[in-house]
């Protein structure tokens, strides 16, 4: 099956990039049937020059009354198009650092690899890794690596490139009112994906660096997105190993965090213990507490090791796809679509 049999549609989170965003939407090619440019209240009045000076008939303005952040904007866009019957949606930041001409290549992988979501990666060559700022560069490893424990999504990288293409039959079992909307939105849309069970796939690209600002700060919100994952990384397991299924990577994470637990704690209080009363623990004491801890290390190493061994391949297909898109329908955003 080819794309070219389905409706394309790209969603365009707009703040602060007036300056950009024509050009952005003049490259878009004809493979694409609607453009949804969506003004996050952004001070500049992006989202009115798109309607005064844009005269591309694929193209509707949605506005945000309040900024939303770049998640609430997408999801905004996604809602829209799902409603409008869209059967791909696309993701294209309005800043210019993402090329349209991209567009059939993401397309085409997600057909390709059989995939429901298909994300940019920055990473893929080096002379691609090399055009991207130093600090951003190793900000955006940190972050993806922390997003692999987190999405369960081993195999991909660059969880903050936001140049993505959605299926919509996916994108209607979203629960778009639990995920992030603003600059943690990619990474969590990731580990929702992972509970549905979705088939995610990379594709290189590189990126195209000017002299606009990012509103993504990597300093700013590493701690926000260190805790997140942590919080992400719990959910996933709860819900993948003990809710949802009971097999052999349950019963190593169950075993190998008891046992780590119970080394620490009773190593712990030995320690102190010895500490206050200034006696030396007896050498079956350090081995009580040091085998357990050890056993649960390497428990958990084999858990993460099934838990790489296991990421989704098989494509979410749902037949009541209409009935989804019927219910959005009834609860769809009620922000007018223009000023």
């Amino acid at each position: 099956m080819s794309f070219r049999q389905n409706t394309v549609a790209v969603i365009i989170p707009c703040y602060r990039v007036k300056r950009q965003v024509l050009d952005v939407i003049a490259q878009i090619g004809p493979e694409v049937d609607s453009i949804l440019v969506v003004d996050d209240a952004c001070p500049e009045g992006t989202g009115a020059w798109v309607q005064s000076q844009c005269k591309d008939p694929r193209v509707q303005v949605l506005f945000n009354a309040a900024n939303r952040g770049v998640g609430g904007a997408t999801m905004r866009g996604y809602k829209t198009a799902l409603v409008q019957d869209a059967d791909l949606l696309i993701k294209l930041d309005g800043d210019g650092q993402m090329n349209p001409a991209l567009i059939p290549g993401f397309l085409a992988a997600l057909f390709e690899h059989n995939a429901d979501y298909v994300k940019g990666n920055r990473f893929y060559r080096l002379d691609h890794a090399r055009s991207m700022p130093r600090v951003r560069l190793i900000g955006n490893l940190l972050l993806s690596f922390m997003t692999k424990v987190s999405s369960g999504y081993w195999q991909i990288l660059d969880p903050t490139n936001g140049y993505t293409v959605l299926r919509a039959e996916v994108a209607c079992e979203l629960p778009f009112e639990r995920i992030e909307q603003r600059f943690f939105f990619e990474s969590d849309l990731l580990c929702h994906l992972n509970l549905l069970g979705a088939v995610v796939q990379d594709f290189p690209m590189r990126a195209v660096y000017g002299d606009e600002q990012s509103n993504l700060q990597i300093s700013r919100v590493f701690l926000e997105f260190f805790t997140k994952n942590i919080r992400n990384t719990g959910r996933r397991i709860a819900a993948s190993y003990f809710l949802k299924d009971i097999n052999l990577g349950s019963a190593e994470f169950a075993l190998g965090m008891l046992f780590l637990l119970f080394g620490v704690m009773f190593g712990g209080y030995s320690w102190m213990h010895g500490v206050a009363t200034q006696t030396l623990q007896s050498s079956g004491t350090v081995m009580l507490a040091a085998l357990p801890t050890l056993i649960g290390l390497q428990l958990l190493v084999a858990f993460f090791a099934y838990d790489v061994n296991h990421v989704p391949t098989q494509r979410l297909e749902r037949p009541d796809v209409a009935q989804l898109r019927a219910h959005l329908r009834t609860s769809h955003d009620a922000d007018p679509p223009s000023p």
